[in-house]
């Protein structure tokens, strides 16, 4: 085939850099920022994280290569496509970016918040520790209390020796002569110990060591005892009427047993085991403002990022060519913080329109959440769908009825007979305040439950309760039944 020349035209679009940054920072959540920021603070001698929201005047001016206003980058979804965007050289004596006047909304509430030492709380004690703290101070041999250590250290977090002694007992080194007996004896002691059930191997011996801990005297125990270790299969089961006729008891009787045994620990250890904490910072707060609930962005969780004055004066005393690195970086240093200006405006924009919509949602609780899917705002915005999506994922609102992510907000419908629709978790609302208004001895099937909501005008199939139902980890009524 013979060689030719031709010309074809076609149009080639893709992401700038900086686009492509805007997109990254939009869907990353609070945490994610910071740690992203300080990041490019320790890369880019531009950057500096500034303790307040107070800019010092600059007097400098350069010439170098800069940017000029961000493109519209809400409406693009991330599978968009723009054309290269060209910078020119201009000289510019505006080098600060100052956050606009609604971003700091709280700012003169908390310049007079009087600044404390932070407490530093002390360390919660461990199971282990409150333990061997006992046995120190009992009346024990040495050898009897290195035993019993040996049995503290074998706990699980939530105090339950799961080892069987005998495997114990030929994991210890033959020449400490410590036999079967030694442990039992051990055991004894260490079930003995504060708080009741620890040292169990099983929860119905845990449930009867704490059973055994009230005293004698006390009503429904050596009957609640016997519950334990014979029937707690059926107590389970919620068969009542089984361990009625085993028990030969009356309807009082076996409602102080079943409350006796619901109250107590099932794992003893837990409470000295720390709790993995999730911390959340908000990225908005609603408030109530003339009737009218609002939201405004969260100081706290806004960063504070400013130009390094220092190497903006050197970069206005050297020439073009020498300082061509450091100019890249303040354009890059600047296309920074526009991004982050441009993030925190966006999610403010949605927060509102969540909340607009939502207004009955923040008077009356769950019960009057409107359906609401993210193309609805994607149109009140004029925003791509796609970029809705990213706002709401990850970013939390803080409310007068808690924190919530903004893709709580959103969710399926559910038809009415009027016409309209109604909301998946007001639904569950619903059915989480008949569950528990219900009556105990005769609680609410799912086709009761669909029943009871059909005549509220809301048609839902039972298998749908069913889900809901399970979902809010509400136990099925014949589960729910007591005495």
């Amino acid at each position: 085939m013979k060689p030719t020349l031709q010309l074809k035209q076609s149009l080639q679009l893709r992401l700038t850099p900086q686009l492509q940054q805007s997109i990254r920072l939009l869907q990353l959540s609070t945490l994610e920022l910071n740690q992203e920021i300080e990041r490019m603070v320790q890369e880019n001698p531009l950057l500096e994280l500034r303790e307040d929201w107070s800019a010092p005047e600059s007097d400098y001016s350069f010439t170098g290569s800069e940017s000029s206003d961000l493109p519209d980058l809400d409406n693009l979804p991330a599978e968009a496509a723009v054309s290269e965007v060209k910078t020119t050289i201009e000289e510019s004596h505006e080098h600060e970016f100052e956050w606009p006047q609604e971003y700091l909304f709280a700012q003169s509430a908390y310049d007079d918040d009087e600044h404390e030492a932070p407490q530093i709380p002390a360390r919660p004690i461990s199971l282990r520790e409150h333990l061997n703290l006992q046995t120190c101070l009992s009346q024990v041999s040495e050898r009897e209390r290195c035993i019993i250590g040996l049995l503290i250290d074998s706990l699980d977090d939530d105090g339950y020796l799961l080892q069987d002694l005998d495997e114990l007992v030929e994991m210890l080194p033959s020449e400490l002569s410590i036999s079967r007996v030694d442990l039992q004896s051990a055991l004894e002691y260490l079930q003995h110990l504060d708080p009741p059930g620890v040292g169990a191997r099983n929860l119905q011996e845990c449930l009867v060591l704490q059973l055994q801990a009230f005293p004698v005297t006390l009503a429904y125990r050596e009957q609640a005892i016997r519950v334990v270790q014979q029937y707690l299969k059926l107590l389970a089961s919620h068969d009542f009427g089984q361990i009625k006729k085993l028990l030969s008891c009356d309807d009082q009787s076996l409602r102080g047993i079943q409350k006796l045994i619901t109250g107590l620990n099932p794992k003893p250890g837990a409470e000295f085991t720390p709790s993995s904490e999730r911390y959340i910072v908000p990225d908005v707060i609603v408030t109530k403002n003339n009737g009218a609930w609002i939201a405004n962005l969260n100081l706290d969780a806004l960063p504070r990022l400013s130009i390094n004055h220092l190497y903006a004066n050197i970069l206005k005393q050297a020439n073009h060519n020498s300082a061509r690195e450091l100019t890249s970086q303040l354009n890059e240093a600047k296309w920074l913080i526009k991004n982050i200006q441009q993030r925190s405006g966006t999610i403010l924009n949605v927060a509102n329109a969540i909340v607009a919509r939502q207004q009955q949602f923040f008077e009356h609780g769950d019960i009057a959440m409107r359906p609401m899917v993210l193309r609805e705002i994607a149109e009140i915005l004029n925003l791509h769908e796609s970029t809705v999506s990213r706002v709401t994922t990850q970013k939390f609102m803080h409310t007068p009825r808690g924190i919530f992510e903004l893709k709580y907000f959103f969710g399926s419908h559910v038809s009415t007979d009027s016409g309209g629709a109604c909301s998946a978790t007001a639904i569950r609302a619903l059915i989480k305040q008949l569950t528990q208004e219900e009556n105990p001895r005769k609680p609410l099937s799912d086709n009761k439950i669909a029943h009871i909501l059909e005549q509220q005008g809301i048609v839902v199939a039972r298998r749908t309760i069913a889900k809901y139902r399970e979902s809010l980890q509400i136990p099925a009524a014949s589960l729910r039944k007591s005495f």
